[in-house]
């Protein structure tokens, strides 16, 4: 019983760091106010991740084209790791570390939003996606755990949550993703700036 607790009380305490840092706290209102900005201009919002990230990478997504607390039009994001044929075809033929960077260089347009996650900031597939990202016009953000890693040069935007373990800074992650769905759904249709 007390493991349990002492596992809650770390991802609670996680949070509590979250709270205590205005910088982060303020990153997170921009990230907001970008995806509003580009769903106002027509602009869609792309997610990757890898393992669990990829799942809360897809999750998120749903949020933005499903709906969250409200019944609304859908808007348009996904994840880009949910076309298998697409995802195999091209770890074989070339190599996992270019899944994303191919299918932005694709699909990607100037304004468009990249979210990658990644705990440790290193995933190559991810890094290699945000520096095409970044050539073509569109927003990266990364979500990634304390250090921010390799792909903190290449956000235009860092969520660094501060912990190294994986699973408070996924945890940390959805709760995040969770508050800047929440704003960006009620900024969006409120028609507020």
């Amino acid at each position: 019983m007390e493991k349990i607790k002492n596992i809650i009380r770390a991802s609670i305490d996680t949070k509590q760091q979250i709270l205590q840092q205005p910088e982060l706290l303020s990153t997170i209102q921009q990230v907001v106010d970008a995806v509003t900005k580009a769903f106002q201009n027509g602009n869609r919002v792309y997610f990757c991740g890898n393992g669990g990230s990829a799942a809360d990478a897809q999750h998120l997504a749903a949020e933005f084209s499903g709906r969250f607390y409200t019944d609304r039009k859908a808007l348009p994001a996904e994840a880009l790791h949910c076309n298998t044929s697409y995802l195999t075809a091209v770890a074989n033929d070339y190599s996992y570390d270019v899944i994303y960077s191919r299918l932005i260089d694709g699909i990607g347009n100037a304004g468009d939003i990249l979210i990658g996650l990644s705990t440790s900031g290193n995933s190559k597939n991810i890094i290699k996606a945000f520096e095409v990202a970044r050539e073509k016009g569109l927003i990266t953000v990364g979500f990634t755990g304390s250090s921010g890693g390799q792909m903190k040069a290449l956000s235009d935007h860092l969520v660094n949550v501060p912990s190294n373990d994986t699973p408070r800074i996924q945890e940390s992650h959805i709760t995040i993703g969770h508050i800047i769905c929440q704003l960006v759904e009620e900024k969006y249709f409120s028609g507020s700036n």
